[in-house]
């Protein structure tokens, strides 16, 4: 992708560079394809223009100039070469999974105190085994999600409106289709079609030598087909096996292939919350797409008999992309859709596409209402009439174009 069609994401940059110098490395961390490594060039493009005294070392591993750093040793020599002790230095390293040991060669830059570190990395069990142990309390990890709604309608021009929503909760926010004709739906396809196989073979397949691919891929798909649902390991074993028999893949087995598919952050697991009782239960989770172009993909694109599942996708999100940590509200009686809290601030968040009838607008705005503390509580659908119900104030009721621009 050429300069001129690099976007600004002030959504991440701006706590990117909030976070530089203050004694710690930062490593970018997402799926395939979000845009971390235009994030980087960015960060360099800024590091260039404001500090121009300062020394910036960038390395891509897929450009042929750097293509010979195979080893910690070699990061670690390169690094020294070009960023001498005193001065005002920046190492820059994109996919840095892909250095073996590299984190020996960050380890003793770091010790040194050389410069300040910014890496890419599209796996997150390779960091949190690899960091945990030997980088530990020294650096700090900033998630980086495909394109929000307001990114989405810089990136591709579009104006604020009801068909750009549907698009957008169609072909997903990977920042790689502002490249192609998002109205030419096999061009979107074929896109995402080779992005997906990517991460499963590099980030899921090859690296944690996956044997049983079908079931990988069948996996996946049901995955995608249950979004939002609370669902068990166990349960998705025993449907997978009635459909492929009863020695398609144990228990075990499932329990692994989700945390591989987890680790390659092309899904993500979103833990239970007991809301009265404060407790996190960490049994069955909720599971969402990092992009949900690419859960439409599995699916097949029948977004319109999945339309309250993207909407839940979406939601989560947009407020993952801000900051929030997400869990899913266990009442005694019911569920809230999200519970996300950010620091001091806290909100409850219940997604549906329409009210059809009196009992789902009871039970949407009945489970918020059960909730007696002062956080904001916002139901979010589709529906053409909004606002203020009379008989369950201060629940703010949104349309989800209206909430998707909501900054926080």
């Amino acid at each position: 992708m050429s300069k001129e069609h690099i976007i600004n994401r002030p959504l991440y940059m701006d706590h990117i560079i909030s976070l530089l110098n203050r004694g710690m490395m930062l490593f970018l961390v997402g799926q395939r394809r979000v845009g971390k490594s235009y994030l980087l060039l960015l960060l360099k493009d800024w590091i260039e223009k404001e500090k121009v005294e300062a020394n910036v070392f960038y390395i891509d591993k897929e450009r042929i100039g750097d293509s010979d750093i195979n080893s910690a040793d070699e990061l670690y020599e390169s690094a020294a070469q070009k960023l001498p002790i005193g001065a005002e230095n920046y190492l820059l390293i994109d996919e840095v999974q892909d250095i073996p040991s590299y984190e020996n060669a960050l380890r003793r830059l770091y010790a040194e105190e050389r410069c300040q570190i910014v890496a890419t990395g599209s796996n997150a069990e390779i960091f949190s085994s690899q960091l945990g142990t030997r980088l530990s309390g020294r650096y700090i990890e900033v998630p980086v999600y495909s394109l929000t709604y307001s990114e989405f309608l810089e990136f591709h021009h579009l104006e604020d409106n009801d068909a750009s929503l549907q698009k957008y909760l169609s072909v997903g926010g990977l920042p790689g289709l502002s490249l192609f004709n998002i109205d030419d739906n096999r061009h979107i396809r074929d896109y995402l079609f080779g992005v997906f196989n990517t991460i499963m073979m590099k980030d899921v397949i090859e690296r944690h030598k996956v044997r049983n691919v079908p079931f990988m891929s069948n996996l996946c798909r049901f995955i995608a087909d249950n979004i939002g649902k609370v669902i068990s390991v166990k349960n998705i074993a025993n449907y997978l096996r009635s459909k492929e028999g009863k020695d398609a893949a144990s228990d075990v087995t499932t329990s692994a292939y989700l945390n591989q598919l987890s680790s390659a952050l092309l899904l993500s697991p979103v833990y239970r919350f007991e809301i009265h009782g404060k407790q996190l239960l960490e049994q069955n989770y909720k599971y969402y797409f990092s992009d949900h172009g690419l859960r439409n993909l599995l699916c097949d694109f029948n977004v319109r008999g999945s339309i309250e599942k993207i909407m839940e996708n979406v939601v989560w999100l947009h407020l993952v992309a801000h900051g929030f940590v997400v869990r899913v509200g266990q009442l005694r009686a019911g569920e809230i859709d999200f519970v996300a809290s950010k620091g001091n601030q806290r909100m409850y968040v219940q997604v549906t596409y329409i009210m059809r009838s009196e009992e789902t607008e009871k039970r949407e705005f009945g489970n918020l209402w059960m909730i007696k503390d002062n956080y904001p509580k916002y139901l979010i659908s589709m529906e053409p009439i909004v606002g203020e119900h009379n008989d369950y104030p201060g629940i703010i009721h949104l349309h989800l174009r209206d909430f998707l621009k909501l900054q926080f």
